[in-house]
């Protein structure tokens, strides 16, 4: 199959690196230093599970250089996905799937469902990435691995090797099959879900209150998970994040305890919004914490500490974009 992985970072490099060892045939679109570094020397991956490698790419930052895919894995964070999205019209054919692989609440969350798609302007604020990445044409994932770039050209993967996929309108289709088939034989445990928004809420019940409070404090998941003013205040975060979802019909099975307990597990591990403003870049706030606010709001639910939480950490990287500015 013919993969194109739009984003070249962690994630998409990872899964890259993985379809392109199981003989996809595999296209990157970059840009910048990462691209130069991946036309110059590959892409060099440093995995706790896959072990080292360094494989010669196909790299480019022009979709019109690869031509239709079967499989487009957009593996950019959700702040950028409205840029690319008019991108990525020459990677489209007859049956090409687009792979979301985003934190949080996607553009594409009430397809499917009764009501039609309803969009989530925190999402998709001007609607540009429905209009060029429907969302029929979309399979849904959940990344539950943690990795990052260490230097450009250059992955290192720490835990984890699991991407459960789903319809979003449910059902076991022919497209979601065959993507599971080729990422598992890449040796991605990628289970087939038949209900991918349960999954989607389970990861952000923790990302909606860890990734905002350890921008706040600087702290790891051990120092959040070790104190217990940090669980007393995460466990309001998820107590807020359950009644939004079950609102939408959603009934998030995992305990809070459980979801605190695994992040434990994690170790000192600092949360991609603390790397965020360690590096200048723009938090995922939006489709984290804004979209769940939103939610509320239509479901007239009260959720003073998430809004508490989401004002200062906007306050936050608002003072970060100015000092650096």
């Amino acid at each position: 199959m013919k993969f194109a992985i739009y984003g070249a970072g962690s994630v998409g490099g990872l899964l890259g690196s993985r379809l392109q060892e199981g003989g996809h045939e595999v296209h990157f679109i970059a840009r910048g230093d990462n691209l130069a570094a991946l036309r110059r020397r590959g892409l060099s991956v440093r995995s706790t599970i896959f072990g080292e490698s360094r494989v010669r790419v196909r790299a480019t930052d022009a979709a019109a250089d690869i031509g239709p895919a079967d499989y487009v894995v957009l593996a950019v964070k959700a702040g950028s996905l409205a840029q690319i999205a008019p991108l990525v019209e020459p990677l489209k054919g007859p049956s090409t799937t687009f792979v979301s692989t985003q934190n949080g609440l996607p553009w594409w969350y009430f397809h499917g469902l009764p009501g039609g798609d309803q969009p989530i302007r925190a999402a998709d604020p001007q609607g540009v990435i429905a209009r060029h990445i429907a969302p029929s044409l979309v399979v849904g994932s959940v990344v539950y691995f943690s990795c990052s770039m260490t230097e450009p050209g250059a992955i290192k993967h720490t835990v984890g090797n699991r991407l459960p996929l789903g319809e979003p309108a449910g059902g076991r289709t022919e497209r979601v099959l065959a993507l599971s088939s080729a990422l598992r034989s890449a040796g991605i445990k990628a289970p087939v879900r038949g209900d991918i928004r349960h999954e989607l809420w389970v990861k952000i019940l923790g990302n909606a209150a860890f990734n905002p409070l350890s921008a706040l404090t600087g702290a790891t998941l051990t120092e959040m998970t070790g104190s217990p003013h940090g669980v007393r205040l995460v466990g309001d975060m998820m107590d807020e994040v359950r009644q939004v979802a079950s609102s939408v019909g959603v009934h998030v099975a995992i305990s809070n305890e459980r979801r605190i307990a695994g992040a434990r597990r994690a170790g000192d591990h600092r949360t991609s919004m603390l790397q965020d403003l360690d590096l200048g870049r723009e938090p995922e706030l939006d489709v984290l914490l804004g979209a769940v606010i939103e939610l509320a709001e239509r479901q007239h639910i009260d959720v003073p500490v998430l809004r508490a939480i989401d004002s200062a950490t906007r306050v936050l990287f608002a003072r970060a974009a100015r000092r650096s500015g």
